[in-house]
């Protein structure tokens, strides 16, 4: 997911986005501990995605203080 997608969502869409993100996180580390993970990038791909959301968060209620 790229900085400009997320940035055109709504504050409830980006506490749904990182809700499913964050679910998704933790069926990978299960995969990864049994053995079953197919993709080993896609942890990489979910932390850093996570990550956005949340400084892109932030981002918009510093802007929404300032105004």
């Amino acid at each position: 997911m790229k900085a400009g997608e997320i940035r055109t969502k709504t504050a409830d869409e980006l506490v749904t986005e990182l809700e499913a993100l964050k679910k998704e996180q933790f069926n990978l580390r299960f995969q990864r501990a049994t053995g079953q993970i197919e993709n080993t990038a896609r942890m990489r791909q979910v932390r850093r995605d996570i990550a956005r959301i949340h400084t892109i968060a932030a981002e918009k209620q510093r802007n929404e203080a300032k105004a």
